[in-house]
């Protein structure tokens, strides 16, 4: 007997596909990051993963840069805004408002550096959404409850999530860089082993100029960003 040929099933057997909604396609976008990659989160590869065409998502997202953003805010929300918003834990609370600013940067910093592949992306995206719009609060609170006058914390608080951003960015490139701990080492042998006679400051400060840990040196530079922002006025019109 020769078998049957099954009838082609109607579009309106199919199961329905669900509706597309921005935060379901920032939560796939994500998910994609975190196996894939960043590079992979392309609205082509978005769409293909939606089971759509690509021009379904630009209703929802302009293009892959802001899709980006959108992926940033999200991981944002993981920020311990906690040192500004005075819900602190017996193991975070004390410490000046200086202290805790720090702990904030260094919380945005790791969230950073548990995603490598965004830290980059960060220098550029712009999230405007209610997570980053809580980070900035948060520091501008801290700002001024130190009495920084306003037009210093205004412009300080970008240059302290650039330098938080930036620190993260070039962490992430080195952890993916072949060689980045041999060139590190030949790095630190060369500064130790400078002549007096041609780099007398360098030959002066030796391992000094390596030395500390990496959360040491980034604590650091947070504090050096943070009194900076309180004692530089901003230039007159």
């Amino acid at each position: 007997m020769t078998p049957r040929t099954p009838a082609p099933r109607s579009r309106r057997e199919r199961p329905a596909k669900p509706a597309l909604t921005y935060e379901g396609i920032v939560a796939t976008a994500v998910r994609l990051m975190e196996t894939e990659g960043l590079q992979r989160v392309t609205m082509r590869r978005l769409a293909q993963e939606l089971d759509t065409g690509p021009a379904s998502l630009y209703v929802y997202v302009a293009n892959t840069a802001e899709l980006h953003a959108a992926i940033l805010e999200e991981l944002l929300g993981a920020v311990d805004l906690s040192p500004a918003t005075g819900d602190l834990s017996p193991a975070t609370s004390g410490g000046d408002w200086r202290e805790r600013l720090a702990r904030l940067l260094d919380s945005y910093t790791h969230v950073l550096f548990a995603h490598p592949s965004l830290a980059h992306s960060a220098l550029v995206a712009r999230p405007s959404g209610p997570n980053y719009l809580a980070l900035v609060e948060a520091v501008l609170s801290l700002l001024h409850e130190g009495r920084v006058p306003d037009g210093q914390a205004a412009w300080g608080v970008d240059v302290l999530l650039q330098v938080a951003t930036a620190n993260a960015a070039e962490h992430s490139i080195r952890d993916r860089t072949a060689g980045a701990d041999a060139e590190h080492h030949a790095l630190v042998a060369a500064l130790r082993e400078a002549s007096p006679d041609t780099h007398p400051r360098i030959a002066a400060l030796g391992g000094d100029l390596t030395s500390g840990t990496p959360g040491q040196r980034l604590a650091w530079i947070f504090h050096m960003v943070i009194n900076g922002t309180v004692t530089t006025p901003r230039p007159t019109p």
